[in-house]
């Protein structure tokens, strides 16, 4: 599959918004297990026409947005208290390809920075695509998909249906930026929205920007992300994968597959206190 019969591909899916039937790796609400189920084998792809005219929600659609957004507020603020065990792994999906495997801690510095700290060596047996360190930690940084009140003003929402994702039952829209920016991405594709929680559970698609799109020339352009709901309030982003191709001359192009793991989420350490103020000597 060459590139462009890639894009076209992606267009398609955003447009017909692709509905699996399998099942979501994302928890059912109130669920503790501690990190999320593997995903299943294969899908069931099911296509709703190109131009979508399911009717109107059963409950507006602004006003879905809204309760998304004010979930998204809550949401993202908890997500950055968590620090958690991130693992990331390339595969080359021919016979006797390799994998990448590199794993490290997701914590936040005194600075607010966050940061995905690898302390044990990275290991591979990647037959034909190797892969510094640097271009991994841009693999496994990718933005933090949310639709808070503040970035909601900046897409626009088509509502396509709904869809059953194991035992949630999902709104599902295409969301599109309004406008592209020289200095920032935006998530253009679908996004799966709990009609319980009206938290999202599932989101496909790409970043975006009024530039070159590529990411640093690096593969893996389409995102899936699933969430996993946590102390039965937050649904945390807990898996992520893609899959592209790589051209690989004079042997047709490579498939590669990237999956990120998130586990082991737990609250960051509170502060110690400042040491008390020195007495001065007499």
């Amino acid at each position: 599959m060459n590139c462009a019969m890639r894009r076209f591909l992606f267009i398609a899916i955003v447009l017909t918004a692709v509905l699996p039937g399998a099942a979501i790796v994302a928890r059912a609400r109130g669920q503790q297990d501690q990190g999320p189920m593997a995903l299943p084998p294969t899908y069931e792809v099911k296509h709703v026409p190109s131009v979508p005219h399911p009717g109107p929600p059963p409950i507006p659609q602004d006003e879905i947005i809204r309760k998304l957004a004010a979930n998204e507020d809550v949401m993202k603020k908890a997500y950055e208290t968590y620090d958690f065990t991130q693992t990331l792994r390339i595969e080359e999906l021919e016979d006797s390809g390799g994998k990448l495997t590199a794993a490290g801690d997701v914590y936040t510095l005194p600075d607010g920075k966050r940061v995905w700290h690898v302390a044990t060596p990275i290991a591979s047996t990647l037959k034909a695509t190797p892969y510094s360190l640097e271009e991994i930690r841009t693999m496994a940084t990718l933005p933090l998909f949310v639709l808070t009140s503040d970035e909601i003003a900046n897409y626009n929402f088509l509502y396509v249906g709904q869809d059953k994702l194991d035992e949630l039952n999902t709104y599902v829209f295409q969301v599109k930026p309004k406008q592209l920016s020289r200095t920032r991405r935006f998530f253009e594709g679908v996004i799966w929205v709990d009609d319980h929680d009206f938290a999202i559970v599932r989101s496909y698609g790409k970043f975006v920007g009024d530039y070159h799109t590529e990411r640093d020339g690096l593969p893996f352009k389409i995102f899936e992300t699933y969430r996993e709901n946590f102390q039965e309030r937050y649904w945390l982003p807990t898996y992520t994968t893609s899959d592209d191709y790589v051209d690989q001359p004079p042997d047709p192009q490579l498939h590669l597959r990237l999956i990120i793991r998130a586990t082991g989420f737990k609250p960051q350490p509170a502060s110690p206190p400042p040491p008390p103020n020195p007495v001065p000597a007499n």
